[in-house]
């Protein structure tokens, strides 16, 4: 299979997990509004995944609502009889209205129906972790555990004072113990305390901090901070040049032509000037140093793979991987702290991002980028702890007070059951076109930063 091939392979395996998350959540989402608007007697006139300008791929009615799959996968929707949604259906709201419409019911009624999409999102987001801490268990790497520090990727991480071998501490003056919590508190630090050579060390993280790891985004990237570990071999292929040359599993490599080194990331720095070249591999075996010559392919590979997952780490003694599984009835009071956590980081993380001088709107991303943060191979643990963190951001996002998004019409029937007064629905439908102008302008923006660099 040629190069491109595995490339195509890969992309279709992101873009399937990602098709599948999102329209999973769509439909949990689009089913707490309706099933609420049934719960009210609301009439319920479309329920779809995806959109259906001009025509849908699938439909069929059942009883008063018509089921169905549109062809434009930007979301999904349910058509409310009488509420004023992205439908603009303007002929119904000329009628008068009738007791099976939202616009004759109770504001307080109304307010459910709007709030049943986020809170079903966020329903879906902790019985996921619930069932992840059963089936998986919640994971960490303790900072201290890692017996050789980190090895830091990141040319911009480098630039502020980050060095390859040195141990985290904490950030904003608070103990950070788990390494992918780091790395998520990060993103909105001012300032993160690490040990290098038996010292503690203050860095200082710049505003634009968050800018200029977007800047580099497209540079050549060996990992962003992860545990740094020796060159041992876990897998060679028995038809590699490196195999045929002598090259065996649970070789240590310790050398490259005169260069003497000890973990992987040294090796990958000499490999990158050795591209297309003969070089002379040491390696130690049962004590003993062996050496032979292999040829490096184009991509700067000798082509072996390392001990690198958490759990080769742990077996190998170079870091701790603590498991924590829960029983049924424990994991839904942990599913709800873990979901409370992952929506506390997003609203900083959201924060920082639209907070001018940060340079964040420049990383906002489209689908490209979503489908990124999936594995290249169908990994369900990952496909469901992603999912569950889709599930919290797309909660999030809709309540924002914006019209057009479920929290706008939150927004308008608050203040209708504050004053007493219920919006001009003519005002109603001007705000939903601006809601849905604007929703598209960052849509356009954010698939545009994906593909043509357009903030940047």
């Amino acid at each position: 299979m040629s190069l491109l091939a595995i490339n195509w392979a890969v992309v279709g395996i992101k873009a399937g997990q990602l098709i599948l998350s999102l329209s999973i959540l769509v439909i949990l989402h689009e089913f707490g509004h309706y099933i609420t608007a049934r719960w009210f007697k609301c009439r319920v006139e479309k329920f779809f995944l995806f959109f259906d300008p001009w025509f849908s791929l699938a439909k069929r009615k059942v009883g008063e609502t018509v089921y169905g799959i549109g062809w434009l996968p930007l979301g999904g929707y349910v058509k409310i009889a009488g509420m004023i949604d992205e439908s603009m259906d303007k002929e119904q709201l000329k009628q008068p209205p009738q007791e099976w419409e939202f616009r004759s019911k109770p504001a307080w009624q109304r307010l459910i129906v709007m709030l049943g999409g986020v809170i079903m999102n966020i329903l879906t987001a902790f019985v996921i972790y619930a069932f992840i801490l059963m089936i998986w268990g919640d994971k960490k790497v303790p900072s201290s555990s890692m017996k050789y520090g980190v090895h830091v990727g990141d040319s911009t991480l480098m630039k502020i004072g980050f060095k390859t071998g040195d141990r985290i501490i904490g950030v904003d003056g608070k103990e950070v113990y788990d390494l992918s919590r780091f790395r998520k508190k990060l993103i909105t630090a001012e300032k993160v305390e690490i040990e290098r050579g038996g010292q503690r060390i203050i860095l200082d993280l710049p505003k634009d901090f968050i800018g200029q790891l977007v800047e580099n985004k497209n540079q050549k990237r060996k990992g962003f901070i992860e545990p740094r570990y020796p060159a041992v071999v876990a897998n060679v292929s028995d038809t590699s040049r490196a195999y045929i040359a002598g090259l065996r599993k649970n070789d240590i490599i310790v050398g490259l032509d005169t260069t003497r080194f000890t973990f992987f990331d040294e090796l990958s720095d000499i490999l990158d000037t050795k591209k297309n070249k003969q070089v002379l591999l040491t390696v130690s075996r049962n004590g003993a140093d062996t050496s032979f010559t292999t040829r490096i392919n184009e991509e700067g590979q000798i082509g072996f793979n390392p001990y690198s997952s958490y759990e080769q780490l742990d077996s190998l003694g170079w870091l701790k991987l603590e498991i924590t599984k829960y029983n049924f009835l424990p994991a839904f009071p942990a599913g709800v702290k873990m979901t409370y956590t992952e929506l506390s980081d997003y609203i900083d993380q959201f924060k920082t991002i639209f907070t001018p001088g940060t340079g964040g709107i420049k990383g906002i991303g489209g689908f490209k980028s979503m489908g990124s943060i999936f594995a290249p191979v169908w990994d369900w643990e990952s496909f469901w702890r992603l999912t569950a963190m889709l599930s919290v951001i797309l909660a999030f996002m809709n309540i924002l007070p914006i019209p057009a998004l479920d929290g706008g019409h939150v927004m308008f029937t608050l203040y209708e059951m504050i004053t007493r007064r219920k919006p001009n629905e003519k005002f109603l439908e001007y705000a939903q076109v601006v809601g849905m102008i604007l929703l598209l302008g960052l849509m356009l923006y954010a698939n545009g930063n994906d593909w043509f660099g357009w903030g940047r």
